[in-house]
């Protein structure tokens, strides 16, 4: 049995996009809290970002043992600034704001667990810079997304119309949405094959 551990739409769909079979069991853990704990602690986005895939993973395998489950998430840095997924259309605008014309790193992190154990981690990182947009052009495509922006870290999606604000991205497509899929599909060939294969 394969579980994703996350409530996101996206990486959802991207499992189900690569013809896989799964339960979705989001981890209950405090997302916020932890990241608060890490960063006094010294870590950076990228080890946040791990650390959470990580505790996402071995929290939903705990309660289904024999499943292999899917941890992942993603942090957005500004330097040293963390964004994080926007509450309003004000606190978007606001972090759009804060990333015009600049360059941030987007840190996607995949963890596989078994029985509480971690079996394979991995984190991609890709680099964006946005254009130096207007305030008319920021409030179209804040029009133009509506609430899908409320589910994105940094306040826009690359896959919808927050594509005009960008100047440049490097980097793997779907780490960018928010989960590794090509060294997550590989991961998954290696350790239990027939969950690639297998019909529910």
């Amino acid at each position: 049995m394969l579980i994703l551990a996350s409530r996101s739409t996206t990486r959802k769909a991207l499992l189900e996009k690569a013809g896989l079979h799964f339960a979705v069991m989001p981890a209950a853990i405090d997302e916020r809290g932890m990241d608060e704990r890490l960063l006094a602690a010294g870590a950076d986005a990228r080890d946040i970002a791990a650390s959470l895939a990580r505790s996402k993973a071995e929290a939903v395998s705990k309660l289904h043992p024999d499943a292999i489950v899917i941890g992942a998430d993603q942090t957005l840095a500004l330097g040293l600034e963390l964004l994080h997924k926007p509450s309003s259309r004000d606190d978007a605008m606001q972090q759009l704001e804060r990333l015009r014309g600049k360059t941030h790193r987007l840190h996607a992190a995949v963890c596989l667990a078994r029985n509480g154990e971690v079996l394979w981690s991995d984190v991609q990182t890709a680099e964006l810079t946005m254009r130096d947009f207007s305030p008319e052009e920021r409030d179209a495509v804040l029009d133009l997304e509506g609430e899908a922006i409320l589910v994105s870290v940094g306040g826009y999606r690359l896959e919808g119309p927050s594509i005009r604000l960008f100047e440049t991205v490097l980097g793997d497509y779907f780490t960018i949405l928010g989960l590794p899929l090509l060294p997550l599909l590989a991961a998954l060939r290696d350790l239990e094959p027939e969950l690639l294969y297998s019909q529910g």
